[in-house]
């Protein structure tokens, strides 16, 4: 969340900043605003009342000192008593309407991040490589290795026990899930993140505090009878992981890189990305994660983006690295990098992996700070970014590697980890 305390003091500024997000963004600064007025207005009176009583107290206790009748004080105080339970409740009432507003209210755009809202509004940072040429018509993942290919993605089977937008991986291409996951842990240990598997199902506090309640609710499964969540990447129990906490200053930057299952509802995606694994509502994702000093965040925003960059050059796509315009931001980010990858079976550029720094916005929420030496403690900075998927990771490999007669090979780099040379359908 934002500084409730900065917008009040320039409520311009932050209303202009916000309105490249949209108008939605800088109508709710008002109404944060108007609500913010009236809580403090209440806890004024609550205030006053508190002293009130402080002073019929001690006014009680003198006149019993002095053997006097104390009952027009004693009055006084209870009447000042329901009093301050009103006012009291009113303020809960007022912290609760201000609250409300303030997590609906995003992260501030960085000024660099490209204006607009819509795809075509993202600016292209750079490319890496040409399209691959084959010497013949190239075919998408689910042609090559779905049902009328070598059998290894099945998502037939997957609709009937679980409906759409899910799917079986079989024999090799589970092998090259684990692969991917084995060369890409050893790549970030190397590179100082500490692997972390994280719980998948989280309580709303953490889906909150990470920035993706309220404006992203629609997108997550959900077990009420529990009041857990399924979380749709490990963003969000990582970034939780640290709740509350005051770091110490020398531990940062503190790196994970979690592995976990992710879920997501994909609401508003009717008739999208229907074909094969590309849009999907589980699968595994390495996710790459930082907590920083402020000072550090925009070098570590170009650090993940280098190695998600290294993870696409090693594997032998051509991409180009995208800005996000500020009206396409999640809520949490300040600015985001995509990667897209030329897909050779759709003919275009779709989405690989996003990198986003969100300042300190989930550290707000979370209250996650770290103490500077000899300072006063400040929130830290919080950074994401996708390093490798069993969805889009997978079937941009199978379309890079396909081979005239419908065959697949596989990049040599993951060979040691377990990935076969070429794909084979399975025996059976």
């Amino acid at each position: 969340m934002l500084d409730v305390g900065q917008i009040r003091a320039d409520p311009e500024g932050t209303k202009a900043a916000l309105a490249r997000r949209g108008e939605a963004a800088v109508r709710d600064v008002d109404l944060l605003l108007e609500a913010d007025a009236r809580r403090r207005e209440v806890l004024a009176r609550v205030e006053a009342a508190r002293a009130e009583r402080n002073a019929a107290a001690k006014a009680i206790a003198e006149a019993k000192q002095r053997g006097e009748d104390a009952a027009v004080e004693i009055a006084r105080q209870a009447e000042l008593k329901e009093q301050q339970a009103a006012d009291e409740a009113a303020l809960a009432e007022a912290d609760a309407a201000m609250q409300e507003v303030l997590l609906r209210v995003p992260n501030i755009p960085h000024p660099s991040a490209p204006a607009g809202a819509a795809e075509e509004d993202a600016e292209i940072v750079r490319m890496h490589g040409r399209p691959p040429e084959f010497g013949f018509e190239p075919r998408d993942h689910l042609d090559l290795a779905g049902p009328e290919g070598l059998r290894l993605i099945d998502p037939e089977s997957a609709a009937r026990v679980s409906g759409s937008r899910f799917h079986y991986l079989k024999g090799d291409l589970v092998r090259l899930e684990f692969a991917l996951v084995q060369w890409g842990l050893q790549k970030l240990v190397e590179k100082e993140f500490v692997p972390v598997v994280p719980p998948v199902l989280v309580k709303r506090e953490a889906m909150v505090g990470t920035g993706f309640f309220p404006e992203a609710e629609a997108q997550v499964y959900a077990l009420a009878t529990d009041d857990l969540y399924l979380v749709g990447t490990a963003e969000v129990p990582l970034a939780s992981m640290h709740g509350g906490e005051t770091l110490a200053e020398a531990d940062l930057p503190l790196r994970y890189v979690g592995f976990s299952t992710c879920f997501r509802r994909e609401a508003g995606a009717a008739g999208k990305d229907t074909r094969g694994i590309f849009r999907v509502h589980q699968f595994d994702k390495l996710e790459l994660f930082a907590y920083c000093r402020p000072d550090d965040s925009w070098d570590e925003h170009e650090r993940l983006l280098a190695i998600e960059e290294e993870i696409a050059q090693e594997l032998g796509f051509h991409y180009q690295v995208v800005d996000i315009p500020a009206g396409d931001l999640g809520a949490s980010a300040a600015r985001k990098y995509d990667i897209e990858v030329w897909l050779p079976g759709q003919e275009r550029y779709r989405e690989l992996t996003s990198c986003s720094n969100c300042t300190d916005y989930q550290a707000r929420r979370l209250n996650t700070r770290f103490r500077p030496a000899g300072g006063k403690p400040q929130f830290v900075h919080m950074l994401n970014g996708t390093a490798i998927t069993s969805s889009r990771t997978l079937l941009a490999l199978i379309e890079y590697g396909q081979r005239a007669d419908g065959s697949v090979t596989l990049p040599e780099v993951l060979r040691p980890y377990g990935a076969p040379e070429v794909l084979q359908a399975p025996a059976a």
